[in-house]
């Protein structure tokens, strides 16, 4: 499929963001929910925490001058629940990243994440702690994640990773970008719309 958006290996320089259970309003705050687009919605990534983080001193993962480009975020137990907003995911994806490896997402979280064409792939626990202890000893680090091989590779380790077959099949193919694979399609798609009576007007 020429059209559709094929995704089967991401890299970049890695995020580490620990804490478990990192829900959708830290996400992205609720009072952002009113736009009616997602534009811009990614300078509002992590708001609250942000803020919070600067107040103590410290700065956000999101903001630190370590990790600046960074693409690839790495993150703990069920990241992405709570509510089910989209914004969420949008919001990530727009701010740069590519890619979330962690030790699991919640399922809404998963599926608003993949329509978009970003991955969530899963490891286990001591992996993903090696991987962010990687990163933050030597900011920078390079990480690639190959979804043809279910694997996180970067310097001096590895991790296996895990993804629901379909959705890996998804990224692979192209299929989980709709609009693209309806571009590619577009004379069918045509040729169904001239045989619709409420689209061909009623002739």
């Amino acid at each position: 499929m020429a059209g559709a958006a094929r995704i089967s290996t991401l890299s970049g320089r890695g995020i580490p963001l620990r804490g478990e259970d990192i829900d959708t309003d830290r996400i992205i705050p609720a009072r952002y929910l009113r736009a009616i687009t997602f534009e811009g919605i990614d300078a509002h990534l992590f708001e609250d925490d942000r803020a919070a983080a600067a107040g103590g001193g410290r700065p956000h993962p999101i903001d630190d001058p370590r990790f600046a480009g960074g693409s690839i975020l790495v993150v703990n137990r069920n990241f992405g629940c709570g509510s089910s907003r989209e914004h969420a995911p949008q919001a990530i994806h727009r701010r740069g990243i590519h890619a979330i490896v962690g030790e699991s997402f919640s399922d809404i979280f998963f599926g608003n994440a993949a329509v978009i064409g970003l991955p969530c792939v899963s490891a286990p626990k001591a992996g993903i702690e090696q991987l962010m202890a990687a990163i933050e000893a030597t900011p920078g680090t390079a990480v690639r994640v190959d979804l043809e091989q279910l694997r996180c590779d970067w310097d001096g380790g590895h991790l296996s990773l895990q993804i629901p077959a379909a959705v890996r099949d998804a990224f692979l193919t192209g299929a989980w970008d709709t609009t693209g694979m309806l571009l590619d399609r577009y004379d069918e798609v045509r040729g169904v719309a001239a045989r619709l009576p409420y689209v061909a007007g009623f002739r």
